[in-house]
């Protein structure tokens, strides 16, 4: 266990955008900002959220208590989600109101059709949206329930269909490697599609530990997330990554990491799932907690290496000596596909004190020209925008 304890920033303060980018804070005052969805009209929706209540739990569950309140994570969640609104177009937000309350720990969201789809921890809601409105008025819709349990990994995350026809939602694993019992992980640790107008879902992928961000690469159709890995193998197993994600794939979880190596702390053992378990498409580094997700596609006027690719939030590790993540990086893509290292795009999160001044989640493109990032230690958004001429915002 190697905790950044949180210290969040002090006025002037914040992260530090690479050479050519330049950060300023959109928005600030928040409860645990998580998640990120750009309305067409340019307003922005944050979930404001956090892991639902728990009560007893295992000495895991428990180890995993202290680590939140030492990371800054231990509040109450404020179960809402905010609209932001920057009507002059200056990069700030300065206009705010509550959009929707009385949720149960949301995070993904998705707009399709004049319908807002919301991802609680414990189910697939829906409620009627009008360009424009600061807020709902109407009670939230049941379209699906989701596996909620003892919620090892609470956060649901949610995407639609390039058609709008399906909803792909992703179900985080219910344990490490199955150590409460493999029946508790039925239809878990996978991404699930939904017909929106049934309810009606599919088991779309599966032995993937923990996926987060979803997106859509344009270039070939192709939905791809990120995805936590399994701990206590070490500071440097196993590789959280980047992948695709293929209609019918195992990924492994929790038989196997990265294909075929098996994890022999897992019983009973599963040979006949890890002879077809694929790798990965790109590693990130281990317990860097890679969340957001988003493609470069409609960031104009950044430079060239931004066109093709993925943002990703990284949020950070808890258990890994150094501290690995608490940055934003930039996954360049060829042809569709991964192609370079990646590219450093806002970090300075932790200070010379090993002190998490903030913890980047979500990232989406605002369609103005800069990326908006979720830092819910530090309780503000950031936007980074192109500017050759300043090269870094505020250093903490």
């Amino acid at each position: 266990v190697n905790i950044a304890p949180a210290l969040p920033w002090a006025a002037g303060e914040g992260p530090v955008a690479a050479a050519g980018l330049k950060s300023t804070r959109f928005a600030d005052g928040l409860a645990h900002p998580r998640w990120l969805l750009v309305l067409p009209n340019g307003d922005v929706l944050v979930a404001e959220s956090n892991a639902p209540r728990r009560s007893g739990g295992s000495l895991m569950d428990w180890i995993r208590g202290l680590v939140m309140k030492r990371a800054g994570a231990a509040t109450e969640s404020a179960d809402r989600i905010t609209l932001l609104r920057d009507a002059d177009g200056d990069g700030v937000a300065e206009t705010r109101s509550v959009f929707l309350r009385d949720l149960h720990s949301p995070f993904g969201m998705a707009l399709v059709d004049g319908t807002l789809f919301v991802a609680n921890a414990d189910a697939l809601v829906r409620v009627p949206y009008v360009s424009g409105s600061m807020q709902v008025d109407t009670a939230p819709v049941p379209v699906l329930a989701l596996p909620s349990g003892r919620n090892h990994h609470w956060t649901k995350n949610v995407i639609a269909s390039p058609d709008g026809k399906r909803l792909y939602v992703t179900v985080g694993s219910n344990s490490n490697i199955g150590e409460n019992g493999l029946d508790e992980e039925s239809e878990r640790a996978a991404v699930w599609e939904i017909d929106p107008a049934t309810g009606a879902h599919r088991v779309f992928a599966h032995g993937l530990r923990n996926p987060n961000g979803l997106a859509w690469m344009p270039q070939t159709g192709a939905l791809w997330t990120v995805v936590n890995e399994r701990d206590e193998l070490g500071n440097d197993l196993v590789p959280d990554y980047l992948t695709s994600v293929k209609d019918g794939a195992f990924y492994g979880w929790p038989y196997s990491y990265w294909g075929t190596h098996v994890d022999t702390r897992v019983k009973p053992q599963r040979p006949d799932l890890v002879v077809r378990a694929l790798a990965p498409d790109y590693a990130l580094g281990a317990h860097v907690a890679a969340l957001g997700l988003a493609t470069s596609v409609g960031l104009d006027g950044w430079p060239k290496p931004f066109a093709e690719g993925m943002f990703i939030g990284e949020h950070g590790s808890w258990n890994r000596d150094p501290l690995s993540g608490y940055k934003v990086v930039f996954v360049p893509f060829a042809g569709g596909r991964p192609s370079a290292e990646p590219v450093d795009v806002l970090t300075g999160f932790v200070d010379a004190q090993g002190r998490a001044r903030g913890r980047p989640v979500g990232v989406a493109v605002d369609g103005r020209g800069g990326l908006l990032v979720a830092d819910d230690v530090g309780n503000a958004i950031w936007r980074v925008v192109n500017s050759p001429t300043e090269g870094h915002g505020a250093r903490p």
